[in-house]
């Protein structure tokens, strides 16, 4: 895969730890503490929305949103997940995955707003990453 002007958007880049790659994607983890939650960024530049991957490219995120999203919900023992690609804010394609419980926050609206971003204590967010890393088999 050619990454060739594929950069990170300096938002996602600010609001995540990065957790690693899949083949197309890379893997960060949201820094909100109030919701375990994944992000997956197609690694090739200028793409706004799912349909601008080819076929090929479609079917390799939606196989990692799946990978990812069956790690989370081991990990995590979360009632639900949210899956969503959105871009309002932040154009460059991202695909949200999200843990959510029937006691957080938000539940059972969307979690947009419904609460102030938390921060990760350190030793939380490094046992988080190791717990992902190991689900993902992602290095």
């Amino acid at each position: 895969m050619n990454l060739d002007g594929w950069s990170l958007h300096p938002q996602l880049a600010r609001d995540t730890v990065e957790l690693g790659d899949f083949p197309l994607s890379r893997a960060l983890i949201a820094k909100d503490a109030n919701y375990p939650w994944l992000i997956l960024v197609p690694r090739r530049p200028d793409i706004v929305e799912i349909i601008d991957l080819d076929e090929e490219g479609q079917a390799q995120l939606i196989g990692e949103i799946a990978r990812a999203s069956r790690g989370l919900k081991s990990a995590t023992q979360c009632d639900k997940l949210n899956v969503a690609a959105l871009g309002n804010a932040v154009p460059q394609l991202h695909v949200h995955i999200i843990a959510r419980y029937k006691t957080d926050k938000a539940w059972p609206k969307p979690i947009w707003g419904a609460a102030e971003p938390t921060d990760y204590e350190p030793t939380a967010m490094d046992r988080f990453v190791r717990a992902m890393k190991q689900e993902l088999d992602i290095a």
